[in-house]
């Protein structure tokens, strides 16, 4: 085991909204030539920046204490993995979780556009950013959701924390970022329905969260879960003289699984 690849931490935001038929989750389709999840149907997230985990920074919500707590992780860590969650929403999506003050959250992102393609090519650090735009970040929008760590048998791993958060009034969520080949907003059953029928492929942490949000009738109602967070890692076993990977409701997952061969066996997403 010692040609194990260390995990690097990731954070990935379910970003939610209000629809006619119940929440809606925002997603994206990864660019098929991306080395990670290429082609994969996700949520927005990557991994977290050296940067990150030295940001000084006005902050509003939650400190990095309590992330730390419900994430089973320590300060400077969880501090790195909320700003992360931050800095990725705004790169891959243009929401901004943060605001000209405590209470307050940016209505229009567009004036960002050049500071938001900075940040993508990493000549700008979120510190930076929200400093220069005098600009706090708003830790009380997100809520820890779940924990999932890419398989050892992978060559590119994660240790993932999942966020949810609800997209601010006034804001939109787009696919202007070079990592997406199309986005969209959708039920969690509508997402799971095009999975099933082959439209979308989804790897199990994705699917999973799909899932858990599929029980929900309301934004608000999905804020005021707590959700119990125990590190999730599917593990290759030998079963039936072939390779399956076990974890949390696996058997109805590759029950619905159209066609095996979709599956790539990355978990950032």
């Amino acid at each position: 085991m010692s040609d194990v690849v260390l995990p690097k931490d990731a954070s990935t935001v379910m970003l939610v909204r209000d629809g006619a038929t119940g929440p809606e989750v925002f997603l994206q389709r990864r660019v098929g030539a991306m080395a990670f999840a290429g082609g994969m149907t996700v949520f927005p997230g990557g991994g977290v920046d050296p940067s990150d985990a030295t940001a000084d920074i006005a902050w509003a919500g939650p400190d990095p204490a309590w992330w730390a707590e419900k994430f089973g992780t320590t300060e400077p860590r969880a501090q790195a993995l909320v700003c992360a969650a931050v800095r990725e929403t705004f790169e891959e999506c243009g929401v901004l979780l943060a605001g000209p003050a405590a209470d307050q959250v940016v209505a229009d992102t567009t004036d960002y556009r050049d500071a938001r393609g900075k940040l993508e090519r990493r000549e700008l650090s979120l510190a930076q950013f929200l400093v220069q735009e005098n600009l706090v970040l708003r830790a009380d929008l997100l809520r820890p959701w779940a924990n999932w760590i890419t398989p050892v048998v992978e060559p590119r791993r994660y240790d993932t924390r999942f966020f949810v958060a609800v997209l601010p009034e006034g804001q939109l969520a787009d696919g202007a970022t070079s990592e997406a080949a199309e986005v969209t907003w959708r039920t969690p059953a509508e997402a799971l329905d095009r999975w099933r029928a082959g439209d979308d492929v989804l790897l199990p942490p994705t699917w999973a969260q799909l899932d858990a949000l599929a029980g929900f009738a309301t934004t608000a109602e999905v804020l005021a879960a707590e959700p119990d967070i125990d590190p999730i890692e599917p593990v290759f076993s030998a079963a039936e003289g072939k390779n399956a990977l076990s974890f949390p409701d696996a058997a109805r997952y590759f029950d619905d699984l159209p066609d095996q061969r979709k599956l790539q066996g990355s978990t950032r997403e």
